[in-house]
């Protein structure tokens, strides 16, 4: 039996199989409030048609100075919530689950205002130097993050993924290339966990599903950390709430990774057997054997397409083929032979 097209459960939760839609910025809203439009609609709603499990949502900022662009999704207003529930509605008419991923873009937010971070150190030479936060404004954007998985409770999302990878806030915080405070917020691993803790515990108040993080897990750089290090803090995520880690790579600094299919899942592999937590791999991730061979041999549990899904919506259909597995269509595209 296909691995790739068997059910998954996670905190209550069920997921009809294990293909799951990796967070993508889009870029798309176009009146610069954070409020999903039509397009978000129809983007995010076509791949649940496509029998996509689980489709997690663009990077949707908890603060507005958190954003990356004017163009991103935001949760950090009650006006922003009837939007997204449209689009949760949508995915689950469908029978796919909806996730969301909560975020602060930290020293990569690209606004007309200062960015902040946890020290005075800009990403590279074209950007800003970021404002350092202070002690009372971390627990500001602590509270911030809680409010919005509120929020995302509010919209009827099934999963929350908390965004600490790729360079963003959360991710600066843990590398000591970006964080080189020498408060309780700096220096040793503990102390630079610290921040992630709190918004994985603070959104744990208030939410009691699913909970996923998403996070890099080498730097590509001197100094910066390895998946090594990512043992101990996925331990930690763990023990703080974390049901499942979405293992992605780099972005803290500008370098380019070797990149070839499957290059991340190692990552995935090793921090699902040194930490004893959940995994979900991505990463050049392209047909439905690749896939299935990443269950089977137990290297992650759950399969995150990113540029895969942008080609075509309907992957799951060609992957259940080749792998033996089974989807259900739309009824209303029954007659195309699925």
């Amino acid at each position: 039996m296909s691995k790739l097209f068997s059910t998954y459960k996670t905190k209550g939760l069920t997921l009809k199989n294990r293909v799951a839609m990796s967070p993508m910025c889009m870029y798309s809203v176009e009146t610069d409030d954070g409020v999903a439009n039509d397009f978000h609609f129809a983007h995010y709603v076509s791949r649940a048609a496509g029998q996509v499990g689980l489709i997690i949502l663009e990077a949707t900022a908890v603060q507005a100075v958190g954003r990356i662009s004017h163009g991103d999704l935001g949760l950090w207003d009650d006006v922003q919530i009837p939007a997204l529930k449209r689009i949760v509605d949508g995915v689950h008419y469908h029978k796919g689950a909806a996730g969301i991923q909560l975020a602060h873009a930290g020293r990569k937010a690209v606004l007309d205002v200062d960015p902040v971070a946890p020290s005075p150190v800009a990403f590279d030479d074209e950007s800003k130097k970021p404002h350092e936060l202070t002690a009372a404004e971390i627990e500001e954007v602590v509270a911030d993050f809680k409010k919005a998985a509120f929020r995302a409770k509010e919209a009827g999302f099934d999963v929350i993924e908390i965004h600490a990878a790729h360079g963003y806030l959360l991710h600066e915080f843990l590398s000591p290339i970006s964080n080189l405070r020498e408060d309780q917020y700096g220096g040793p691993a503990g102390n630079r966990y610290r921040v992630l803790g709190d918004v994985i515990k603070a959104v744990r108040e208030v939410w009691d599903g699913p909970l996923f993080v998403r996070i890099s897990a080498t730097d590509y750089a001197h100094g910066g950390l390895t998946v090594d290090d990512y043992i101990p803090f996925a331990k930690w995520m763990k023990a703080d709430g974390a049901d499942l880690l979405d293992v992605s790579s780099g972005a803290l600094v500008n370098t380019v990774p070797k990149v070839y299919p499957g290059y991340q899942v190692p990552f995935a592999e090793k921090i699902r057997t040194g930490a004893g937590i959940a995994t979900g791999a991505v990463g050049l991730i392209t047909t439905g054997v690749q896939a299935e061979e990443i269950l089977q041999n137990d290297r992650a549990d759950l399969i995150f397409l990113g540029r895969e899904l942008l080609r075509d919506p309907y992957w799951a259909r060609t992957a259940a083929k080749d792998v033996r597995g089974e989807v259900t269509p739309p009824e209303q595209y029954s007659r195309g032979g699925w």
